[in-house]
């Protein structure tokens, strides 16, 4: 099952995170399948392409919690 979800990036105590379809039974940080958008949480700061996101839902991938949330923002 593909999953979108984030993948944490960034130094100690200043994260940034990405967007990401992956292989839900696969590492957040390894290979990914494609890049969605970006979220960073120190600049409040929230990226995505939508379109993209509708096509990879469109083919059955489950859209995190959290990714949930900040998308309803």
């Amino acid at each position: 099952m593909i999953a979108i979800r984030l993948s944490r990036l960034g130094r100690k105590k200043a994260p940034f995170y990405r967007v990401v379809a992956v292989d839900s039974g696969k590492k957040a940080v390894g290979a990914v399948l494609e890049i969605l958008g970006t979220w960073n949480p120190a600049k409040k700061e929230f990226t995505i392409k939508k379109d993209e996101v509708k096509a990879w839902i469109a083919k059955g991938a489950q859209v995190s919690p959290t990714v949930k949330k900040l998308m309803e923002k």
